[in-house]
C-alpha cells in the first residue's frame, strides 16, 4: 500500500515504515502529525485518485528529527571584471516517519 501524499510543498509517494527528509515541518521532536491532503492511494492494486484530494484520506507521520542539510555553494563570477562573490546555503529539514496510511 502506497499513497501520494503533499507534505509541505512537495508531492511524495509514501509507504509504511518509510523514512524520509522534508522541508522543515511545525511542531517538535517526537510529535505525530496527520496529514490529509492525499492526493492517490494504491491499496493492492486498487487504485483511487483523488480530485483534488481523496476524501477521508490521510498519512500518519512522527518527526524523529530537525537538522540542517548539505551545505550548497552558489559561487558568482564575471570575468575579467574582478567580481567574485561566494555565498552559502543550509536547508533546514526535518526527519519524518511514515507511521500509517488511512484509506
Amino acid at each position: 500500500m502506497y499513497a501520494i501524499v503533499d507534505i509541505a510543498g512537495q508531492q511524495l509517494k509514501v509507504e509504511k515504515d518509510q523514512k524520509l527528509f522534508v522541508n522543515r515541518l511545525e511542531g517538535s521532536e517526537g510529535d505525530k502529525l496527520n496529514f490529509d491532503n492525499v492526493l492517490l492511494v494504491d491499496k493492492d492494486g486498487e487504485t483511487t485518485i483523488g480530485a483534488p484530494k481523496v476524501d477521508g484520506a490521510s498519512v500518519e507521520v512522527e518527526v524523529l528529527q530537525h537538522l540542517k542539510g548539505d551545505k550548497v555553494i552558489v559561487f558568482k563570477k564575471k570575468r575579467r571584471k574582478g567580481y567574485r562573490v561566494k555565498n552559502g546555503h543550509r536547508q533546514s529539514l526535518s526527519e519524518i516517519k511514515i507511521t500509517g496510511i488511512n484509506a
